[in-house]
């Protein structure tokens, strides 16, 4: 049952002396109020860098050529080669911790001239070479049709996939693509699927022409060769592991020396990753140091109000004391007081909190140019700021509550 006369004893100290309460509150409004912004605000700055990332595979890794170091079987150092179809087969083959591997071949694009064709319609675009698996490891959004897949690969189909802006300045707003022929570099290919980048950063962009890179390779008389492929590990596999791997296969394959690591350039994406979520760690604990820090200077100020109160109202405890209140119930209605104003005023900050993140939300939404994207609070966070803020206010009622039961009854009716 609700005691409603200790309600209305706590309420009636606190409205007392009203400016001194507001006051007292205050602090701990603005120290929840920042926590909550700030750690609002983290979300925000953590959820643009997610979506610059688009759905690129974390556990990934990229390798591409580059000339031997060192002499090694009779062959010269500063030597070229090239990665072939073949050492895709053989790593499948060899490498139990992959998951998927992708070349990818960038096509001639024509320069500063126009490489795409279509009636009267023309444009220069970026075109490659790609596979099914680099949809598993840099995927993009289908909008309609289809993405490459392995038949198309095998077959060396003339086929391509068209990114928004191709789309746009090669056909009608409302014309539908799928099936249509475009002329790229004198060659009719037959659109499949129109694809929309998840991100802008990671490679994908929106005047893209891709068709299988088989496909590439014949056109363009490249042979089985190519440049440059990414791999991703299987889950709980190591990317590490899964680089010396791939290094030794290709060092085999191509009589590169086993300590020539410069011959085949290699960068673990995972440990680029790694290094931005643990820098996003790092930032929202250091927001939650600044926000406590601010908060617990507003619950150490109602500590010493608290210890205002107990001495305001010494006589009045001594009383208690005197006709039957144990020291349990003292000490309860102290920190009932001050729980009851650390919460009411941390309710607010983050009301208040919540709002702020919320309009700073609305000020950036459809920003090109803004560093926040969709801040939010997160509910558990909320609930986990209200837990701190009782626990506070516990411990801001405790020292002044076991002062006042240290008072002796016959000394407190005494006190003036």
């Amino acid at each position: 049952m609700i005691d409603l006369d200790k309600w209305q004893e706590i309420t009636a100290a606190l409205k007392k002396n009203k400016l001194r309460t507001i006051l007292t509150g205050m602090g701990v409004m603005f120290g929840i109020l920042i926590l909550v912004t700030l750690l609002g605000i983290g979300k925000g700055f953590q959820n643009n860098i997610q979506s610059s990332l688009g759905n690129f595979a974390t556990n990934s890794t990229v390798f591409w050529v580059q000339r031997t170091t060192k002499a090694y079987k009779g062959l010269p150092r500063n030597r070229f080669y090239q990665f072939t179809n073949d050492d895709i087969v053989a790593i499948k083959i060899s490498v139990p911790e992959l998951e998927n591997i992708a070349p990818e071949i960038d096509g001639w694009s024509g320069g500063a001239t126009n490489n795409t064709f279509r009636a009267e319609k023309k444009g220069n675009f970026r075109i490659k070479g790609t596979s099914p698996e680099m949809n598993m490891v840099n995927p993009v959004d289908v909008t309609a049709g289809r993405f490459i897949n392995e038949n198309d690969l095998k077959d060396y189909r003339k086929v391509i996939t068209i990114g928004p802006r191709v789309q746009e300045l090669m056909f009608e707003k409302d014309e539908d693509p799928i099936g249509q022929y475009l002329k790229v570099n004198g060659i009719y290919l037959k659109i499949i699927g129109t694809v929309k980048p998840l991100s802008q950063n990671m490679g994908n962009r929106e005047d893209i022409i891709q068709m299988p890179y088989t496909t590439l390779q014949r056109l363009y008389n490249r042979g089985d060769k190519f440049y440059s492929f990414l791999a991703t590990a299987k889950v709980g596999e190591s990317v590490d592991e899964l680089q010396n791997s791939i290094f030794s296969i290709l060092a085999r394959r191509h009589n590169i020396h086993p300590d020539d690591k410069q011959a085949i350039g290699n960068f673990n994406i995972a440990k680029l990753f790694q290094k931005i979520f643990g820098l996003f760690n790092s930032i929202g604990f250091l927001f939650w140091i600044i926000g406590l820090g601010v908060l617990l200077t507003g619950i150490i100020g109602v500590s010493n109000i608290m210890h205002v109160v107990v001495k305001e109202r010494t006589k009045e405890i001594g009383i208690k004391r005197a006709i039957g209140a144990r020291p349990a119930e003292v000490v309860g209605q102290i920190i009932n007081e001050s729980v009851f104003l650390t919460t009411f005023a941390g309710f607010w900050g983050l009301v208040l909190g919540v709002l702020i993140v919320e309009g700073i939300g609305k000020a950036t939404e459809g920003s090109v140019d803004s560093q926040i994207l969709n801040p939010y609070v997160d509910i558990n966070v909320a609930f986990i700021a209200l837990g701190v803020l009782v626990f506070f206010g516990v411990l801001a009622g405790l020292l002044p509550a076991l002062k006042a039961i240290r008072i002796k009854p016959v000394d407190a009716l005494r006190y003036e």
